[in-house]
């Protein structure tokens, strides 16, 4: 996995194994800009690199861009940098992204209590390049891994996409982080038309592939890194939309709703045409303290039953 750094998206869309197939990302903390250049020469050619001179800086970095490993400056103004490394590791969102300190401090005790806060390794300055590229690369393997491991338990075995579990955890996250910056957040539910009579018609292993290509299909059309598609039970899907408005979640349907025709399964015993085809229900909201999780899902629930109710094949969606 890690030698595949610059996948097509779409190809990385395919299966959620593959989400780390991209150019990794470091944040580099210090309040001295000659540092954080000293470190940024040292990696910029071999990683995307991400720059912050302050605590509140680099906790609005980590939480935006997410990075896969910190390098951390322990003094700095304000807010110094045990602080910033606890405040990581009590968020739920960020507390297995790895942390080591960069620091002119050289005692035990200051390596001890970097290491009591949750940093995962601590290099003293002035450092040598060498030492650190391969620091670094340790924690990163050790990161990519673990993340394979958790990612694992998350992934749909017959479809390869992620499962009803990891849909139920991201969306949670997502709507937390919809309401801390005051974004939309959209949710698409999308249903195999007469899935049942497919099965009765060309048998259960048909079935299956079907909902293989069902869900590569959609998985082909996301746009973002954000976006992702989950099964969310039998021939059903649903994808999490993070910072996207209801036009552009139908916009999005409507791509979905074609590639699918496109894929021209054939279905004999449709009712809509002579391939698969999927209905579809969009649900978009602001949120906010007043909002729950549910409300998005109950209302993607209601535009699925209209698509259907109106013929089925086709998107419906609204803003609650």
């Amino acid at each position: 996995m890690m030698q595949s750094k610059y996948l097509d998206p779409q190809d990385r869309a395919l299966n959620p194994m593959l989400q780390l197939g991209r150019k990794l990302r470091l944040l580099i903390v210090d309040d001295q800009p000659v540092n954080i250049q000293a470190l940024y020469q040292v990696f910029a050619a071999d990683y995307q690199v991400f720059m912050a001179t302050s605590g509140p800086q680099a906790l609005a970095i980590c939480r935006d861009k997410h990075p896969d490993l910190v390098l951390l400056d322990v003094q700095m103004p304000g807010m110094d940098g045990y602080e910033v490394c606890r405040q990581i590791k009590a968020d739920a969102e960020l507390q297995d992204l790895p942390v080591v300190f960069v620091t002119a401090h050289s005692e035990p005790q200051a390596e001890t209590f970097g290491l009591e806060v949750g940093a995962v390794d601590f290099i003293s300055k002035p450092f040598n390049p060498a030492v650190v590229r391969a620091r670094v690369k340790t924690h990163l393997t050790i990161k990519l891994q673990g993340d394979l491991l958790r990612q694992m338990v998350f992934i749909d075995g017959l479809t390869g996409v992620y499962n009803r579990r990891f849909f139920d955890e991201r969306l949670a996250l997502e709507f937390q982080r919809a309401k801390r910056s005051g974004t939309m957040l959209s949710l698409m539910v999308a249903d195999v038309d007469y899935f049942k009579r497919f099965n009765d018609r060309y048998g259960h292993l048909a079935g299956d592939e079907a909902l293989r290509t069902v869900a590569t299909t959609l998985a082909k059309q996301l746009k973002r890194p954000g976006d992702m598609v989950s099964r969310y039970g039998g021939e059903e899907f649903a994808c999490i939309l993070p910072d996207t408005d209801a036009a552009g979640a139908l916009s999005l349907a409507g791509e979905m709703n074609a590639a699918i025709r496109a894929a021209h399964i054939i279905h004999a015993e449709s009712d809509v045409c002579d391939v698969m085809t999927v209905s579809l229900g969009v649900a978009s909201f602001r949120p906010d303290a007043t909002r729950l999780a549910e409300e998005l899902i109950v209302a993607a629930d209601q535009q699925l039953y209209l698509a259907k109710s109106q013929g089925r094949g086709r998107a419906c969606g609204a803003v609650i």
